[in-house]
């Protein structure tokens, strides 16, 4: 796969930042033009509308979560403690992708509600593949979201001096969750 050009991607930073920062509307197309340093016609280039500048921040999300599979499915540590202890791993590019997708559904967007949907259902796919219990499966993704919304409400690791987890919790929790699902489904 091809990487898009990056004055395509200053937009997309640029767009991405304010709705993060002034919510979707703040994020017009004159603010995403001056907040990325192109003229208006230097964004209308890439992104000929609004709805084109939405398509691609949700085409640039599925793109980072299937690079978020990739690493899930080549971890050393294990796709299970991978997911698990990623979910607190804030300001990365995947995570500002989502959390402005987010912004939009707030606002009443329904492609960007369909987006995170997809998300979270091909993160589910993926872990149900690899526990082969589809109920450990929503376990571990709920725990993972559970991770993220605590560490995302506390504004990151070190705003109030200390991790969502103690990194001995953080062990025994990956550890229970693995023993999980090596130890097979349940009996029907």
């Amino acid at each position: 796969m091809s990487r898009p050009p990056a004055a395509r991607e200053a937009v997309l930073d640029a767009f991405e930042r304010l709705i993060i920062a002034d919510g979707e509307r703040g994020a017009t197309l004159e603010a995403t033009a001056r907040e990325a340093g192109v003229s208006k016609g230097g964004l209308l280039y890439h992104f000929a509308s609004r709805d084109a500048l939405i398509a691609g921040l949700l085409e640039r999300l599925h793109r980072l979560v299937e690079l978020d599979i990739a690493e899930i499915e080549s971890a050393p540590d294990g796709p299970v403690s991978y997911f698990v202890r990623s979910s607190v791993a804030l300001a990365s590019p995947l995570d500002h992708a989502f959390v402005a997708t987010v912004r939009l559904a707030q606002g009443g967007n329904r492609e960007a509600a369909r987006a995170i949907d997809e998300v979270r259902d091909r993160w589910l796919e993926i872990m149900g593949r690899h526990v082969g219990d589809p109920t450990l499966a929503l376990a571990i993704t709920l725990i993972g979201d559970g991770l993220y919304y605590h560490s995302a409400s506390r504004g990151g690791d070190d705003l109030l001096g200390s991790a969502p987890l103690e990194p001995a919790a953080m062990d025994s929790l990956v550890a229970l969750l693995d023993r999980l699902a090596n130890s097979g489904p349940p009996a029907a």
